[in-house]
């Protein structure tokens, strides 16, 4: 696997391990109201859900954490994790948020070009 692909799917990682923070536990804070564009209210009320897709952010971080670790003979599970992300982030995109298709699935499907074509 190239540097370049590895920088890339550890940024995804990072990304979604930042989400899993904003989610799980700054849901109903300044900087998650922020980052979110929510009322203290609307927050406080979706704070359990926003806590369980904080944890498959988790899900996703350590998925791809794992190819990583096994260098060259992760790929497919960094091209499985990286596939899951575009599709999370296709799925927001279309459902709550267009930028969400920038600042999730872009990345993702960045690092799953450049690990697909370091192979």
């Amino acid at each position: 696997m190239s540097i370049a692909a590895a920088i890339v799917v550890g940024l995804v990682a990072v990304l979604h391990l930042y989400f899993l923070v904003l989610e799980m536990f700054l849901w109903d804070k300044p900087a998650g109201l922020r980052a979110f564009g929510q009322t203290l209210e609307a927050a406080k009320a979706s704070k359990v859900l926003a806590a369980n897709q904080g944890l498959y952010n988790g899900f996703l971080a350590a998925g791809l954490v794992w190819g990583l670790s096994l260098g060259a003979a992760g790929d497919p599970i960094k091209i499985f994790f990286l596939g899951c992300v575009i599709v999370a982030g296709v799925y927001g995109a279309l459902t709550a948020n267009r930028k969400i298709l920038w600042i999730q699935a872009m990345p993702a499907a960045i690092g799953l070009l450049l690990v697909v074509a370091s192979r």
